[in-house]
């Protein structure tokens, strides 16, 4: 009898079957893919230093008391949105994050409605926890909008959760105050609860609010880590009503029991120091998306929705089914590496990063991409 495979791998025995079906091929392609000069493939922001964060030397300390939290920086995250204290549930990241929510919210037979293209691991995680995945469009015709009247149609009795990003992860697009408050109706009629992953919120100038300040069936979830380059203290939150907010560090409980005491101290000298952050973020940010904006307006052969926040674009190679050999020429001809459009199920398109590199990288690799796309008839890219 020849064994059944999942996901191109061969199910080893002892292990949980689900983990086959639920992997999240984007999260294990990102730790291993080759890392050339140009590498346009990570989202976080270019990382900061020991230097970036003044007093971070003499705030560090091995032990504290952060059972449920350090309390200082719970503070600092609830103050930084305009909440309370009892909205906020710390995570580690805003993977972590969206984990534990999901895990309060859901379970087996459960139905959670997610936005396609979508960022995998919210796909895995929901998998993971029994739940029935189905999807709604964001279409890069409507310029990636989420439109309520598509989302109200694919709601089934079965759903218990919509999860969308904003900025949408791949595209930066931003779901408006309108959209928001119109979804927000939807899910007060419908019963549900709607997760928005906002883990790029804070790269827009002036910053919404956060969706959860909007409506009890919001969740928000963020970090320090795409907007403020501090991806290495894996500081996350939820933001939600108190009473899901409690659920899910309920649910951290039983997940990892607390976090790490030297990396909650160090984020709330983040906190301290956001400001000049956001600005060390701006001095970055901006100059790279006007430098991608105007290198991809000048190219007829990408289609594109100008990012209005985040740290990535997502591109598609017009007239083509799957860009893909066109990333795999990038990369072996060009020492230029993009991500895949088909670990967003979308082959047509690639996303590129422009917040963790600097100018001069980023230009650099814009060269190339041009390059490669002056090229382009000769690759034989099925059309």
């Amino acid at each position: 009898m020849s064994e059944t495979r999942v996901g191109g791998r061969r199910p080893i025995d002892g292990l949980n079957p689900r983990l086959e079906e639920v992997w999240a091929p984007y999260m294990e392609w990102a730790k291993d893919h080759p890392r050339p000069r140009f590498d346009l493939c990570g989202s976080n922001l270019l990382a900061c230093t020991i230097d970036d964060l003044p007093g971070a030397r003499e705030a560090v300390a091995p032990n504290g008391d952060n059972d449920r939290g350090y309390p200082p920086l719970i503070a600092a995250i609830a103050a930084h949105h305009g909440t309370s204290i009892d909205c906020v549930a710390p995570a580690s990241g805003a993977s972590g994050a969206n984990f534990l929510a999901l895990a309060a919210l859901v379970g087996p037979g459960d139905e959670v409605l997610v936005e396609r293209p979508a960022y995998d691991p919210l796909l895995g995680a929901a998998r993971l926890l029994g739940a029935t995945v189905t999807r709604f469009e964001r279409r890069l015709e409507d310029g990636f909008a989420v439109d309520p009247q598509r989302l109200d149609a694919a709601l089934t009795p079965k759903t218990r959760l919509v999860v969308i990003t904003s900025p949408h992860n791949p595209s930066g697009a931003v779901v408006g105050g309108d959209e928001l408050d119109a979804i927000a109706e939807l899910a007060a009629r419908r019963g549900v609860h709607v997760l928005v992953d906002e883990v790029y919120l804070d790269t827009i100038s002036p910053r919404p609010q956060a969706a959860a300040n909007r409506s009890a069936r919001f969740l928000s979830s963020g970090s320090l880590t795409k907007a403020y380059g501090l991806a290495g203290l894996r500081c996350g939150w939820v933001l939600a009503a108190p009473e899901v907010a409690a659920a899910i560090r309920r649910v951290r409980g039983a997940v990892e029991a607390i976090g790490a005491y030297p990396a909650e101290v160090l984020a709330r000298v983040a906190f301290a120091n956001i400001e000049a952050l956001a600005a060390r973020a701006r001095a970055i940010l901006e100059p790279n998306r006007a430098a991608l904006a105007a290198f991809l307006a000048s190219r007829p052969e990408l289609e594109w929705v100008p990012p209005a926040g985040g740290t990535v674009a997502f591109p598609r190679l017009s007239g083509h089914q799957d860009a893909g050999p066109f990333v795999e020429m990038l990369l072996a001809e060009h020492q230029t590496s993009v991500v895949p459009g088909r670990f967003f199920e979308a082959p047509a398109h690639f996303r590129i990063a422009f917040g963790g590199v600097e100018l001069q990288v980023l230009r650099g690799a814009l060269a190339r991409l041009g390059r490669a796309l002056d090229g382009l008839r000769g690759v034989g890219v099925r059309r």
